[in-house]
Parts: C-alpha cells; sequence; structure tokens
C-alpha cells in the first residue's frame, strides 16, 4: 500500500537520561542492481508505453513497486498471466531457463533486469554442473533467486537452508562438490554453513569469487558498527526483502538492545523510544531514500534532531541498462 500520512499520532519528544542522537548507517538503500531494475521499467514505460508487464516484483519493496504500479507497470506472478506479444520485465532477482523459454513461447518480448551478481551466480551453477559437480546452494527455499539459480541446473543443485542443514545434506560424491549461494543472506550465517559443510566435505570447493553480494556485505558491516552504539535499530526495509530482514537480525548479535524493520515513518511506535538516547538507523538495498528521510522528519520531532552519519564503506558502481533499452538511451546519458 502507499505511504499513509498522519496514519499515526506523531511521535512525542520525551525526556531521557542524556542527550539523543541519531547514528545514520551508510552504505544504505540502493544497491547499483536495484537501481538498474526500477530505471529499466521507468524506462521501458517510457520507450513502450504502458502496460509493461513484471513477473513477480521487480525488487522487494512495497513502495517501490506501488510506484512503478502508479506510472503504469503491471506485476504479475507468471508469464502466463500476461497477453500474447506484449513486453515483459524479468525482475533483479532473475529467472530460470524454463522462464525465459515460457515467456520465448507466447512471443513475450522480454527484459531481463537481473542483477548482475546474481547473472554471475547463475553461470556459476551452469559451469559447474557442466563439469558434473553436486552444488550446494545455501539459501531460503522459495525465494525468487533461488528458485532462478537452482532452475539453471536442477539436477545438480541442492539447496541447503540453514547451518543445521548442513549437517544433515547428502551428497552424490564428497570429492566433487561445491557452494554458491544466494546474494542476499547474512555474510556470518553463510560463512557458518559453509564451515559446517567444509567439516562433512572436506574437498568441498569455494567459487570463484564470493557470491554474497558487495551491498549486503556493506550494509552488514556498516549496520554492525552502528549497532554496538544504539539501543534501538530501525531498519527500512519491506517483509519480504532478505537483505533487509538480516539486518535486523545483525543488529541484535551486534549490540542493539531492540531493532525493528518498518516500511514507512507512520509505523514507528512511542515504546520503542521509552528511555532510548541513541537510535540507529539503516535501510535494505531496495529502499530509496526518500523513506528513509522521512524516519529521520520523524524521529527528530520526538528530539532525535542530531544525525551522525556512520561511514564504513563508499559505493560508486553503476550497471549499465539491460541491451533492449540501450539504443534507445545513447547520448541521453545511459547507464
Amino acid at each position: 500500500m502507499p505511504r499513509i500520512p498522519g496514519a499515526s499520532s506523531k511521535l512525542k519528544d520525551i525526556a531521557v537520561d542524556g542527550s539523543k542522537r541519531v547514528l545514520l548507517a551508510a552504505p544504505r538503500g540502493y544497491c547499483a542492481g536495484v537501481d538498474r531494475a526500477v530505471i529499466a521499467v521507468e524506462k521501458a514505460l517510457e520507450k513502450y508505453g504502458s502496460p509493461v508487464y513484471v513477473r513477480k516484483q521487480i525488487v522487494h519493496n512495497i513502495h517501490v513497486v506501488t510506484e512503478l504500479e502508479a506510472k503504469g507497470a503491471v506485476f504479475v506472478d507468471e508469464v502466463d498471466e500476461v497477453p500474447e506479444g506484449e513486453h515483459i520485465v524479468f525482475s533483479a532477482h532473475g529467472v530460470s531457463p524454463a522462464v525465459v523459454n515460457a515467456a520465448s513461447d507466447r512471443g513475450l518480448r522480454a527484459i531481463d533486469a537481473t542483477c548482475p551478481l546474481v547473472t554471475k551466480v547463475h553461470k556459476e551453477a551452469v559451469r559447474f554442473a557442466k563439469n558434473d559437480y553436486e552444488i550446494l546452494l545455501i539459501g531460503h527455499d522459495g525465494h525468487e533467486e533461488v528458485e532462478g539459480t537452482a532452475g539453471e541446473a536442477p539436477e545438480h543443485v541442492t539447496l541447503v537452508g540453514s547451518p543445521d542443514e548442513a549437517d544433515t545434506v547428502e551428497v552424490r560424491d564428497p570429492d566433487k562438490v561445491v557452494w554458491l549461494s544466494q546474494t542476499t543472506l547474512s555474510v556470518d550465517e553463510t560463512m557458518q554453513t559453509v564451515d559446517r559443510l567444509r567439516a562433512r566435505f572436506p574437498n568441498l570447493e569455494d567459487p570463484p569469487s564470493d557470491d554474497i553480494c558487495y551491498a549486503t556485505q556493506n550494509r552488514q558491516v556498516a549496520i554492525k558498527k552502528v549497532a554496538s552504539d544504539a539501543e534501538l535499530v530501525i531498519v527500512v526495509g519491506s517483509a519480504n526483502s532478505s537483505n533487509s530482514v538480516r539486518l535486523v537480525e545483525v543488529a541484535l548479535e551486534h549490540g542493539a538492545r531492540a531493532a525493528h524493520r518498518i516500511d514507512y515513518a507512520y509505523e514507528l511506535k512511542q515504546e520503542w523510544l521509552d528511555g532510548v538516547r541513541t537510535v540507529g538507523v539503516t535501510s535494505g538495498a531496495s529502499v530509496p531514500e526518500v523513506l528513509v528521510q522521512e524516519v529521520l522528519e520523524a524521529l527528530a520531532e520526538a528530539g532525535y534532531g542530531d544525525v551522525e552519519q556512520m561511514t564504513t564503506a563508499e559505493e560508486d558502481l553503476i550497471f549499465s541498462l539491460p541491451k533492449e533499452l540501450r539504443s534507445d538511451l545513447k547520448g541521453r546519458g545511459a547507464r
């Protein structure tokens, strides 16, 4: 649903023992893959007109989806819901070859907005499967990214959903096994899973490079630093955003007394601030900055107007738009 200004009463400025402040994590919010995917839908609407269909949520953020729907995007669960011959955008989380083929069979004109870092994992799955490796895919059952990656080599992929599952998973040949992972997981939990897998399978191979995306890592590192000095952490992000949910968990694991995920500023609760001097704020990788600024404004009304940004990394990565949209943008600052 869209934002609901004034849906709840304003926060009150209640005195606490000491001065109030906000520690604002950086990096936060949009990553390069999300930025690329959202712009892809916007540019497709500009180029082709409404409707442009999108399979699943383009990114896991309710506000972004609502805004794009208002511009003419139509979100569907599967390609068979799209009229033949129409344009369809594949989300940042990627799709399996079966989905690509189904879209082609319906004569749909596909625009692939898969994050390039997810595409990298897909290519790794294909390569290891060709070499007859068993792939232990660390990720969450049912997540769109996991379904897309597993779909690249379904006969070679076994899902490992947690460190505990690493203790029971079975493989055909313990000397020919490799791990890959969903890009938006907790870095710490992923490595716990890998360590427990390697304890059982000493010859377990690593992927050529770390599958956890730079944005996920950077946001978790930043919130670790913030959480150690904050009694309360607010994470802006949607419930189906894996990386946003992980930020709450990471904050609690690294010193925050409490941590809550919200989509909008109006969800902040007065009781969360009882006795709190320092509030940490961050946002998931699919969250536009405007939502964070609204949270800061709401906190300022409660006396938390002193904002200190805590920066642990600088991000300047930009991905090119999907090839279907590039020709129309030459000479116009194409990304």
